[in-house]
């Protein structure tokens, strides 16, 4: 841990501590954390992970726990989002060049499609909606109709947009790992966007003292709680097989390349949900935005940005961060400043070695006048992941030091 604030050093609302694995935390990001100390809902203490940065309403890299309320936008609006990777049996000698990891790289392209708007031309087939559609009968909610259901059977199994991706990586034994991040898509967008405005209605009916609309709260005993837990984890439901079938693909891809390939571990996880666990004594509605769970011994994936390493680690369980840890490095820029700031030579020397598509072109947000291009994902936008890795050491044991060998962006 970097730091602990007081609730009297905080602010005079703050009736919580803020226990810190961020060392420097930026001033927006600290005022959403002393938002959180000082809401009628959280409790114990707001725990902030290494990566942390500001978000919207929460801070990114943020836990807490609540005894009776959920809080939609303490989970966030891509519900579910997460990491999968596998360990396969190939090593780095066996592939045999650049070529072939572009090769590879462009197969996956072929069956997952990317970017933000791109689905599959049709409907997906899988027993969670018929699942879902059935719990949800005489009970209609808000967010749900069937036009929007229908995009979301085409959406499952797809990458999406903005900082998800999908990575070809090689350890430091030279053992070749696949690796992606993704979420629930369209569908959490809609789920937490409902939920949220109503959890904003009913706190101005009941006059309740949040910090703000953007943490407006649920109890998560009444009805409209409930609903939000119920529609919240079938979206976790979602975003699991979502990557689970992009995994499928990419493992077809790689049995096309080498047929003998052997896939040893996968692991598949989410960054952003809340659950209901029993933390200092007590059962507690903990919300992890943009952290991951890390139980004693549990397997999780911390992944650097496109140009650096990442991990994967095995949990501590240290009961201080409710056995959480971050989800990744952690923006340092973001999308817009990274744009004007940043330079197509020295982002381009950040993925020296490394397959990629070269960087889409951006309308306004370049640092001079003319071409511009949106290097909001370049590596200078994150922070350093080994500094974010020295910072919660009481958290997390990495395991595997992964390199990056070929990237695809959403």
């Amino acid at each position: 841990m970097e730091w602990i604030k007081d609730k009297k050093s905080i602010a005079p609302d703050a009736h919580v501590a803020i226990k810190s694995w961020c060392s420097e935390l930026e001033p927006d990001a600290f005022k959403q954390a002393a938002d959180l100390a000082s809401h009628p809902s959280v409790d114990m203490h707001v725990a902030l992970m290494p990566d942390c940065h500001v978000g919207y309403g929460m801070p990114i890299g943020g836990v807490i726990a609540c005894g009776s309320a959920v809080i939609p936008n303490a989970v966030g609006v891509d519900i579910g989002c997460g990491m999968g990777a596998i360990k396969t049996s190939i090593m780095f000698d066996q592939i045999g060049d650049m070529r072939q990891i572009r090769a590879i790289l462009d197969g996956v392209k072929k069956l997952v499609p990317v970017g933000e708007g791109n689905s599959h031309r049709q409907a997906q087939s899988w027993d969670g909606f018929e699942a879902y559609e059935a719990e949800i009968a005489g009970k209609m909610p808000g967010w749900f109709e069937k036009d929007g259901f229908g995009h979301d059977r085409k959406n499952l199994g797809t990458l999406g947009g903005g900082n998800h991706f999908i990575e070809l990586q090689v350890s430091e034994e030279g053992r070749v790992w696949m690796m992606l991040h993704s979420g629930s898509r369209n569908l959490g967008y809609r789920i937490a966007a409902y939920y949220n405005k109503l959890a904003q209605q009913l706190n101005e009916k009941w006059h309740a003292k949040v910090p703000g609309k953007d943490l407006a709260f649920l109890p998560a005993d009444a009805d409209e709680g409930d609903a939000y837990v119920r529609d919240m984890n079938f979206a976790l439901r979602y975003a699991l097989e979502n990557r689970s079938r992009m995994m499928g693909a990419f493992k077809q891809v790689l049995r096309e390349h080498f047929p003998d390939v052997v896939f040893i571990e996968e692991i598949n996880i989410h960054h952003n949900y809340a659950a209901r666990e029993n933390h200092f004594g007590r059962n507690v509605w903990v919300h992890r935005k943009g952290a991951t769970s890390a139980r004693k011994d549990e397997l999780g994936i911390i992944p650097g940005s496109m140009g650096a390493f990442s991990y994967i680690v095995r949990g501590l369980g240290n009961p201080e961060s409710f056995t959480s840890c971050s989800h990744g490095a952690g923006r340092r820029m973001g999308r817009k400043e990274a744009s004007r700031n940043l330079t197509l030579e020295e982002c381009n020397r950040a993925m020296e070695g490394i397959v990629f598509d070269r960087w889409q072109k951006a309308g306004g947000h370049g640092k001079k006048k003319g071409e511009t291009f949106d290097f909001g994902e370049a590596p200078q936008a994150y922070k350093d992941i080994d500094t974010v890795m020295r910072s919660q050491k009481d958290l997390v044991e990495p395991l595997v030091k992964l390199r990056p060998l070929g990237v695809i962006k959403g």
